[in-house]
């Protein structure tokens, strides 16, 4: 019954675990397994910086948001595009340098060199933070795949959440770094190609411009970029544009990947394919949400399966195969991404540091490995709970990490004032903040990043001014 989306999909996952077995060969040390041995080009930085960081958020929730709510949704990728240009520019030349110079291959080593923290807090905290954060963004991943299992296959939602487990594990645990940069690469490009295609293909077949013009009147959406001036809309401008972009600066999955370019002067090469990418994407994740208004004249049950639906309903099931691989192919980016950050926190931060300070190279392999277990089964039972929407679980998990550790990380390669101290409030206060707004935004209705973030590099920089003569007796 479903013989061609089995063809599509077990062709496409054959090639997967090609590449991850030929990384596998090549890979066999904790730093290659971590960073890759600080050897990648321009086209792999790009792509996978920029394809590890959507996931199914670009093929799934956003579009959703833009079906949801219209034209003035599209500041979320104005805010992204601008902010991930910025991330680009003044944070990539200046990470690569700094962490070479200190030998680190996580964010919390560099922290903790760059601080001269002997206590091993900086370690701790961030590590708490990624674990709380990272498995809920996984669980997005997972929660991504059960859907559309169950709705393109039948099968029971938790089965399609334990058959997303088994595709992303296998070679995220042969490969590690390098594998995922250049399975990123392959699918980065493969999902452009796809999410290209489809709009542009059922434009014409949707009444083109004009009918999504008429169905957004229609259903009283949003056909403007600012529709108005009122109080209400600027603040929501401000946290689509602001609560989702602010994140880049701190996202450990993103920023690890300018810590593994080859040479600091591939940079812009690498910004500008990275960013013409991150364009063309985000403008056809908007199209898809536009003609789905006119596709569907407004009302679809679950607006996260826009993409899905439209293709199940307009094309064979041999192309609806390969655009599921395209699915896949994001939440895969993300979260074998994540997995690989999570699990590295846990084997250096936590294993190596604390437990077993004399480790070798292959001990450290091996708890990276072990710590991709662990991880994975936590997110596992978050998803099968299947609670929240995937934009609601990825914009928390996205607001906590780049709450954390988004104003650190500036700071650190910008400020001579900041401190051990200042950073360890830094990451306690922006989690902490970021983790409770929820409770509290319906009085100021703003995403949980933006308060987050400014608490957190407000807490940095005055913590940091009342220890500095406490610092300067004990370092």
């Amino acid at each position: 019954m479903y013989t061609q989306e089995f063809i599509a999909i077990g062709c496409y996952f054959l090639l997967l675990l090609a590449i991850g077995y030929f990384s596998y060969q090549k890979h066999m040390s904790a730093t290659g397994f971590i960073i890759g041995n600080r050897s990648m080009n321009s086209w792999l930085t790009a792509l996978a910086a920029h394809a590890s960081d959507m996931s199914s958020w670009l093929v799934m929730a956003y579009p959703a948001a833009v079906f949801s709510r219209g034209v003035i949704s599209a500041w979320t990728a104005i805010g992204l595009t601008t902010c991930m240009y910025l991330n680009w520019r003044i944070i990539a030349p200046k990470i690569r340098v700094a962490t070479e110079k200190f030998n680190s291959m996580t964010f919390s080593s560099f922290f903790e060199s760059r601080f001269k923290d002997t206590s091993g807090k900086i370690r701790v905290f961030s590590a708490i933070v990624l674990i709380v954060f990272y498995t809920i963004y996984i669980s997005a991943g997972l929660t991504t795949l059960g859907h559309n299992l169950e709705l393109l296959f039948g099968l029971k939602y938790g089965i399609g959440v334990l058959i997303g487990l088994i595709i992303v594990i296998p070679y995220v645990f042969m490969g590690g770094y390098l594998t995922i940069a250049w399975i990123d690469l392959f699918q980065g490009l493969f999902l452009m190609c796809v999410i290209l295609f489809i709009p542009l293909y059922l434009l014409p077949q949707v009444g083109g411009w004009a009918a999504i013009s008429e169905n957004i009147s229609l259903n009283n959406l949003s056909s403007q970029l600012i529709p108005d001036f009122s109080q209400g809309t600027i603040i929501s401008i401000i946290s689509l544009a602001f609560g989702w972009g602010l994140g880049y600066f701190g996202q450990p999955h993103i920023v690890t990947k300018f810590m593994g370019i080859k040479k600091v002067s591939d940079i812009p090469t690498s910004k500008w394919i990275g960013m013409t990418w991150m364009v063309l994407s985000l403008g056809a994740a908007t199209l898809i949400g536009l003609v789905g208004i006119a596709f569907f004249k407004g009302e679809l049950n679950n607006p996260e399966l826009v993409l899905v639906e439209m293709v199940k309903r307009s094309f064979s099931p041999l192309i609806l195969g390969f655009v599921l691989c395209a699915i896949i192919a994001t939440t895969i980016n993300a979260m074998s991404s994540q997995i690989l950050v999570l699990s590295s926190s846990l084997a250096e931060d936590l294993y190596k540091k604390l437990w077993h300070k004399k480790a070798s190279s292959k001990d450290v392999l091996l708890a990276s490995r072990l710590g991709i277990l662990l991880v994975a089964c936590f997110a596992f039972l978050i998803a099968l709970r299947n609670t929240n929407t995937i934009y609601e679980l990825v914009l928390y998990a996205w607001s906590g990490i780049g709450a954390a550790f988004g104003p650190l990380v500036i700071l650190s390669l910008y400020s001579k004032k900041a401190n051990k101290y200042g950073a360890w409030a830094g990451i306690l206060v922006g989690g902490s903040v970021s983790a409770i707004w929820p409770l509290f935004n319906h009085f100021l209705p703003l995403g949980p990043l933006i308060p987050g973030f400014f608490a957190s590099m407000v807490s940095i920089l005055y913590v940091s001014h009342l220890t500095r003569h406490k610092l300067s007796h004990k370092v």
